[in-house]
């Protein structure tokens, strides 16, 4: 009876009453709904619920993906790098002389991404390897440097003798400016005989061998030539955003609508390179380089490679975990670096002036070798290392690529807020200092004192010790006065002045005054002007370490005018190599003739060796091609 009623209770069937139901039935029925209502509970808090063939199909599929990632990214990898070969091999069919580019990145390309993928693998192993030949050659170091200071030397005693031959006395006397600066250098230094030679010679033969491959050499010259053609045709692409936020006639201010649209663009490139991870790879190969070949510190080696590419207040934020480690030297260096060379981004706006690209891509490489050089004699390294452990770059805060345009894009705000300040505060003070000159000069019957008149004095020897004509040499001095002075900007801003005069064909002299300057004495201007060593970006390179290093901020502060020093000297250091090396001859014209000069030798000293059959071809093949 019992069981029946607590049946239907449970099927809730009928109309029972509940007055005649015991207390163990409600007992029994209450425990019974108690258990169903927790049961459904549980059930809401976990969400558990029956699921579908298809959800467990997509979660089957999910778990499979995720236990295989890496041999689907493999995967994918493999598909997308075939076809990209197979688009390049097309692209080499259709038309070869024009794929020529595209083929030459991608073997570059390929052949860095097989390095490193054997350096990572088989690194440890093959510098095991290399052991016993370490060994022998830390056994006779002093040796083989000595050998290798000799061998440079009388490489450059041959080289100025054959190239003075060949194109006259004008290259010596940027050969003697060099040795000049590199003289005051080392008079001046904080300690004078405690400088590397190692230091000195690898940089300044970087920047020779460099400056040669570029500059003298027809495979160099044609290769940079269409670099720079490319960054022109590049940086062109932000006249479209100019055009379309300021209007067709935005050339009518070229300069705020046409100059500085190119730092926003640049600088949201730049961050998309570095997001990808581009620009730590490049810049950790170059200062590898510097720190192998020059014996540098890896943290000085890192900024002074990343100022290729950033500015001063840029390129210390690579290595900012350790400026508070570095020595007093490393400081120097790392804020000498910074002086001694332009950003990515104000080469852009610098080519957009008229400046050749040619120069300034090279001006910008020759510099960091050169700011290391200067760098550690004007304050060599006294003391121990503190860090000098490897320098580890991350990718950024972005977390996508669009983010990191965006953000590039914001930073750039500041950059151009700042060089626009600059240029209306300083062409204001120029004017101001040329007035108040012009008004004392007056009372001495010398109205055109200037203060581009006493700079045009003042720098004239530097000047004209890089290799400047002496007729130019006042006007660059002029140019190098304001740099310093004043702003890098306003004197490339003079320059293409002086560079768009002699495009036009204008009278060279008006009134006894000159109106431009030569190719020559361009070339020289553009490698002396390529720096931020001017007392404004002095403050802002003390502002941004001390950011980051507070407790240093009295050592950067102490570093900062010798550093400015040694920038300004790496540039003109710079500019003097280039007006040795600046020629319209040709590097392998020049190694033509050298190799006939070593026929004649040998047929005057071993006749018999001439009679040779294929000496002879070779020998008469070079003869035909230099006379």
């Amino acid at each position: 009876m019992e069981l029946d009623i607590i049946e239907n209770k449970d099927g809730k069937q009928g109309n029972d009453n509940e007055a005649f139901e015991s207390e163990g039935q409600q007992h029994i029925c209450t425990d019974v709904e108690i258990s169903s209502e927790g049961i459904d509970n549980a059930s809401a808090k976990t969400g558990q619920h029956d699921k579908s063939l298809l959800e467990k199909k997509v979660e089957a599929l999910q778990g499979y993906m995720a236990k295989h990632k890496d041999q689907i990214h493999l995967i994918i990898q493999l598909v997308l790098a075939a076809g990209f070969v197979a688009m390049v091999i097309a692209a080499c069919v259709v038309n070869f002389h024009r794929a020529v580019g595209l083929l030459v990145i991608s073997l570059v390309t390929i052949f860095f991404l097989v390095w490193d993928w054997m350096m990572e693998r088989y690194g440890e192993q093959v510098w095991e390897a290399l052991a016993p030949i370490r060994d022998l050659l830390s056994r006779n170091l002093c040796g083989i440097r000595w050998i290798i200071y000799m061998s440079v030397l009388v490489a450059a005693v041959c080289w100025l003798a054959l190239d003075t031959a060949q194109r006259g006395t004008r290259q010596l006397v940027s050969f003697f400016g060099l040795l000049l600066f590199v003289f005051l250098t080392l008079l001046f230094s904080k300690h004078p005989f405690r400088w590397s030679w190692q230091t000195l010679v690898f940089g300044i033969g970087l920047q020779f061998i460099f400056g040669l491959f570029i500059l003298r050499t027809t495979f160099g010259l044609g290769a940079l030539q269409w670099l720079g053609n490319k960054a022109e045709a590049f940086m062109s692409f932000a006249d479209t955003g100019s055009k379309f936020v300021f209007g067709e006639s935005y050339t009518d201010h070229f300069f705020a609508f046409r100059v500085m649209p190119i730092l926003v663009f640049l600088s949201s490139v730049i961050s998309m390179l570095y997001h990808i991870g581009f620009m730590a790879w490049l810049i950790c190969k170059i200062g590898f380089i510097m720190q192998v070949t020059m014996g540098t510190s890896p943290a000085e080696s890192m900024a002074a490679a990343g100022n290729i590419f950033l500015g001063h207040t840029d390129s210390p934020l690579l290595i900012r975990p350790y400026i508070s480690e570095l020595t007093l030297s490393e400081i120097h260096a790392v804020m000498t670096g910074g002086f001694a060379s332009i950003s990515g981004t104000i080469l852009g706006a610098y080519i957009s002036f008229g400046v050749d690209a040619t120069h300034l891509l090279t001006a910008t490489v020759m510099s960091a070798p050169a700011s290391l050089a200067i760098a550690k004699m004007f304050w060599p390294e006294t003391s121990v290392l503190r860090s000098n452990r490897p320098v580890k770059m991350d990718k950024g805060e972005s977390k996508n690529l669009l983010e990191a345009a965006s953000l590039g894009a914001s930073r750039a705000i500041a950059l151009v807020a700042s060089v626009l300040a600059n240029i209306i505060a300083f062409m204001a003070l120029l004017a101001l200092f040329d007035a108040v000159l012009s008004w004392l000069g007056g009372m001495f019957d010398c109205p055109q004192l200037s203060f581009s008149l006493i700079c045009s004095y003042v720098f004239m020897p530097l000047s004209f010790m890089m290799g400047v004509s002496f007729d130019d040499s006042f006007i660059v001095a002029e140019l190098m006065g304001i740099k310093t002075f004043l702003n890098e900007f306003v004197a490339y801003q003079k320059l293409s002045e002086l560079i768009n005069r002699r495009k036009a064909g204008g009278p060279e002299y008006v009134n006894n005054v000159k109106q431009y300057i030569s190719v020559h004495s361009e070339a020289i201007a553009t490698y002396a002007l390529c720096g931020f060593s001017n007392f404004a970006s002095l403050g802002m390179s003390i502002g941004a370490l001390s950011a980051m290093a507070p407790d240093r901020r009295s050592d950067i502060s102490s570093c900062g005018l010798r550093a400015l020093i040694a920038g300004s000297i790496s540039c003109f250091m710079t500019a003097c190599i280039a007006g040795n090396i600046c020629s319209s001859a040709r590097l392998d014209v020049l190694g033509n003739k050298v190799l006939c000069l070593i026929y004649f030798l040998i047929k005057y000293k071993y006749p018999y060796w001439i009679k040779q059959p294929l000496l002879q071809k070779v020998c008469i093949k070079f003869s035909a091609t230099v006379y």
